[in-house]
């Protein structure tokens, strides 16, 4: 047989070999730092035997894909060093995953002192080096194997395999796990890890299913590479929105409350005033919207037209019941049916199309109690929600325009370059949970490709992704923990207009179906302000802040002078307060600092006299004695043209 190498040379062999026999066979420093092996791409164990021709790629710890071996074995020595400590903790699951790994037990919750213990044993179990090894049962026996062990959960995965699946196990140094692999041929090749977390979790994502208790960790072939990363993390949890925007009196939320529903204080209120007074003026003004407004609830038929009702109804508020009431409402959870109706008020001709209507929709879903996160995912939300109406053979230009307004509104928040675009398709091996027929979504689908490539956007294709009744672009980023979210949607669709009998009248007087384009421009107001949060990190542009300049008296004596910058400050449009409190003024400077407040103006006797302001900022630091005016001059056209500005380094200030 023939084994061609990453490098296009070709070994040949005369009877079956190993991939670790054929790394040695190249030289035995390859094999010790070997991790696995690709088998015509595919990601396999060191100790495949390779039987014909093939190309063979052998995986060394220094290539990002042996990450993945490196984390899938620490899962196991995790799971190893529970079992130890806890020997009545029943495993379940443990996988690598994107920045880790982790393990599902049936146990009782794990404190961080658990962890620490956890994390000892771990290391002791790598110092032992145990060699792991692969073997297989039928499935029989394998059942039988589990059952004897008292691990319940492993003989369900087993019994849902097929009967005459391969059930393979990996045994390291006594402790057996069920396992497809790939793993490290050692223990010892963990050479850098550390348990990060522990939350609760579902057997198989089920809430109707066990609870079990989940332990997070990540692995590294460095010790240097995973300090980098846990450094990372540190980072990421003084960005954490959740954290970071109660902490800053952004929002909160309350049990009595509810879930997904939460309270903006007056400070995160006026941030999100701020953007939504910026779209709507950006979106009447500059691109040609007409503004509707919508009522926040509707009667089952309208949902039943539109398919939401049978496509969308488990995710909807829901009240009443169809076999005893009368009338059935929901809340709802998108504004196109409205909006469409809207439309349907009067007669459109070709003339006047595009018709585009936009609407700041508060709208509800019905989210999982498991998904609720902070901002980024809640029952109630408002969002920068417009339909165009079009002629089809207006379609692509205005599709290219709602792309461009999304792509300006990311420039101007400061996030352009934190996104990818995404082409959202239908899944053709379940046409029941969509509409249409299979031509009109090809074709729908090819436009969408041919309009991001044509203005040079790179873009990957998800498969089943779309709405049921069309594809669509999804412009998504992630969170500081890596988590993907869809900031922006543009969706083309060619079939709703039948099913509400909308139509435009032709220069030949006949009656037309419009195609309609659903859109955001900025998306969800709560999700983008999460996303600011954790992009700047509190220290938001100057345009966004809910305060933007605090003026601080020197002493009590100069309070009504401080009034004064105020007032004028205000009358300018800028949002402005006096710190008045009886404190020294280092004191004061300090908690300008930690509120992140773009400008502080110091003022005293001195700035009194000449009508002037000692500015500070967090940009520049000190940047000296300027008149009242020309500061008010600078600081309004800052906010008009919503600059960013670098900021300074904090040891520098």
């Amino acid at each position: 047989m023939k084994i061609t190498l990453k490098d296009g040379s070709v070994k040949e062999y005369s009877e079956a070999k190993s991939i670790i026999d054929i790394a040695k066979d190249i030289s035995e420093g390859l094999a010790r730092v070997a991790c696995a092996g690709e088998i015509n791409g595919e990601l396999v164990d060191l100790r495949t035997e390779i039987e014909g021709d093939c190309e063979l790629n052998i995986i060394t710890a220094t290539d990002p894909k042996a990450l993945y071996v490196i984390r899938h074995t620490a899962s196991h020595v995790l799971a190893e060093a529970v079992k130890r400590l806890f020997p009545n903790a029943k495993v379940t699951i443990g996988p690598a995953i994107d920045d880790g790994f982790y393990y599902d037990f049936d146990s009782e919750p794990f404190s961080r002192e658990d962890l620490d213990k956890i994390e000892a044993e771990m290391k002791k179990i790598i110092k032992e080096g145990h060699e792991i090894t692969r073997f297989t049962l039928p499935r029989a026996e394998a059942i039988q194997y589990m059952e004897e062990k008292g691990e319940p959960f492993k003989v369900e995965l087993i019994q849902d395999l097929p009967e005459d699946a391969e059930i393979s196990f990996y045994d390291q140094g006594g402790f057996v796990d069920l396992c497809a692999g790939p793993h490290l041929m050692n223990t010892k090749g963990v050479k850098a890890f550390k348990l990060t977390s522990s939350s609760m979790a579902y057997w198989r994502g089920d809430s109707n299913k066990a609870r079990l208790q989940r332990i997070y960790g990540t692995a590294y072939n460095k010790k240097e590479e995973l300090a980098a990363h846990l450094e990372r993390m540190e980072d990421a949890k003084r960005r954490d929105h959740n954290r970071l925007g109660r902490e800053m009196e952004l929002f909160t939320t309350v049990d009595v409350i509810g879930q997904g529903l939460p309270l903006f204080t007056p400070k995160g209120t006026k941030m999100i005033m701020k953007l939504q007074r910026w779209i709507e003026d950006l979106e009447d003004n500059e691109w040609g919207y007409m503004r509707t407004r919508t009522p926040l609830m509707a009667k089952s038929d309208l949902y039943k037209i539109s398919g939401h009702w049978d496509h969308y109804k488990e995710g909807m508020f829901v009240f009443g019941d169809e076999e005893k009431d009368k009338e059935v409402y929901a809340l709802r959870p998108m504004t196109c049916p409205f909006q469409y109706y809207v439309y349907k008020n009067t007669q459109k001709s070709y003339r006047d199309l595009p018709c585009r209507y936009s609407e700041t929709s508060t709208l509800f879903r019905n989210e999982d109690s498991g998904e609720m996160h902070g901002l980024t995912r809640v029952r109630q939300f408002t969002i920068t929600e417009g339909h165009l109406i079009v002629r089809p053979d207006q379609m692509v230009e205005e599709f290219k325009g709602c792309l461009a307004l999304a792509k300006y509104c990311l420039e101007t928040l400061g996030v352009n370059g934190d996104v990818t675009y995404h082409l959202s398709k239908w899944d053709p091996e379940n046409k029941e949970k969509y509409i249409g027929e299979p031509e009109v979504w090809n074709e729908t689908e090819q436009h969408i490709r041919d309009i991001l490539t044509a203005l040079d956007i790179p873009f990957v294709e998800d498969v089943g992704e779309a709405a049921f009744y069309g594809p669509k672009v999804d412009i998504n980023a992630k969170n500081v923990y890596g988590k993907e979210d869809t900031m922006i949607t543009v969706q083309w669709d060619a079939l709703l207009a039948e099913q509400f009998d909308m139509y435009y009248i032709d220069q030949n007087g006949d009656k037309v179906r419009p195609y309609i384009i659903h859109r955001t421009s900025m998306g969800c107001y709560e999700r983008t302000l999460a996303w600011l949060i954790e992009k700047y990190a509190g220290k938001f542009p100057t345009w966004m802040c809910a305060e933007q300049v605090r003026v601080l008296p020197i002493s009590d004596k100069y309070e009504a002078y401080a009034q004064e910058v105020c007032k004028a400050l205000k009358k300018s449009g800028v949002d402005a307060t006096v710190d008045s409190r009886s404190e020294k003024i280092g004191f004061k400077i300090r908690e300008a600092r930690l509120d992140k407040l773009p400008y502080m103006l110091v003022v005293g006797q001195q700035e009194e006299a000449d009508h002037t302001v000692s500015v500070r900022s967090r940009f520049a630091g000190d940047e000296g004695v300027k008149s009242l005016d020309n500061f008010i001059a600078e600081i309004t056209e800052e906010i008009r043209n919503k600059t960013i500005r670098e900021e300074m380094p904090s040891e520098e200030k």
